[in-house]
C-alpha cells in the first residue's frame, strides 16, 4: 500500500517522529511557565526599562520571554526530529553514541548537523574531527549538514584562506535540503517534507483529541 505522506519512510514512522516532537513541546511549555519564570535568572532591571522605554506592558514582555525560552529549549528537539526522520530511511540510522547525528548502517556515511551559527573555531574543530575520521575510515564520506543554508548546497569542505587551504576528498559541507536529496535520491524532497507536515500534524491531532499540537 502506498504511503500517505512520504515515499522514503513509513507513515507510522513519520507519525512517531511528530509525536516525539509534540511531547518535547509539551515538556518545554510545562517547564517554562510564568510561575517558575522568576525562579530562573531574570534581569528585572532590564525588564523594567524594556517595558517603559518600548511602551510595552510587563505582562506582554514576560510572555514574550517565556516563548523565547521555550523556543530555545526546543531547538535540540528539532535536531532530534531530523535525526529520527532520516534514521527511518533504509540503510541509515541515528548516530546515538557514535559522535554523529546520522550514519549509514554500513559505515559509508557519517554526518553532523548544524542548526545555528557557531563560532569559526568550533566549526574548524568539526572539520578537523571529520578529516581525521576520514583518514581512518577510508571508504566513508563525511558531512557537515548545515541547516542554516537555504536551498541547495553541496561542496567539498575547504577551510583556510587564499594562502593556505585545507580539504579532504571525502569531507563535505552540505545544506539540509541537499542532504535529504542525497539520502533519499529524490529531488525537491525537503520542500515536499515541509508541505506534508501540515497533513501529518492534522492527522496526529485527530489521534490526540484531548491535547493541543501547538
Amino acid at each position: 500500500m502506498k504511503n500517505k505522506y512520504l515515499d522514503f519512510i513509513s507513515d507510522e514512522h513519520f507519525l512517531e517522529c511528530v509525536a516525539n516532537l509534540h511531547s518535547a513541546y509539551l515538556k518545554a511549555k510545562n517547564n517554562i511557565t510564568k510561575k517558575n519564570f522568576y525562579s530562573n535568572k531574570v534581569d528585572t532591571i532590564k525588564l523594567t526599562f524594556d517595558a517603559k522605554f518600548n511602551d510595552i506592558d510587563e505582562e506582554s514582555l514576560i510572555q514574550a520571554e517565556i516563548l523565547r525560552q521555550i523556543d530555545k529549549s526546543i531547538n535540540n528537539s528539532i535536531e532530534t526530529f531530523h535525526e529520527q526522520i532520516l534514521g527511518g530511511i533504509k540503510g541509515f540510522e541515528v548516530g546515538n553514541l557514535s559522535g554523529f547525528d546520522i550514519k549509514a548502517t554500513d559505515d559509508t556515511l557519517f554526518a553532523i548537523f548544524k542548526f545555528n551559527e557557531i563560532p569559526k573555531n568550533i566549526e574548524d574543530c568539526i572539520f578537523e574531527k571529520l578529516t581525521k575520521d576520514a583518514q581512518i575510515i577510508k571508504k566513508a564520506k563525511f558531512y557537515l549538514v548545515d541547516f542554516t543554508i537555504d536551498g541547495k548546497y553541496f561542496e567539498k569542505w575547504i577551510v583556510g584562506n587564499e594562502e593556505y587551504k585545507v580539504s579532504h576528498k571525502n569531507v563535505f559541507k552540505i545544506s539540509g535540503d541537499s542532504f535529504y536529496e542525497l539520502l533519499t535520491k529524490q529531488v525537491n524532497l525537503y520542500s515536499n517534507l515541509e508541505n506534508k507536515l501540515q497533513v501529518v500534524i492534522q492527522d496526529f491531532s485527530k489521534l490526540q483529541p484531548n491535547q493541543q499540537t501547538s
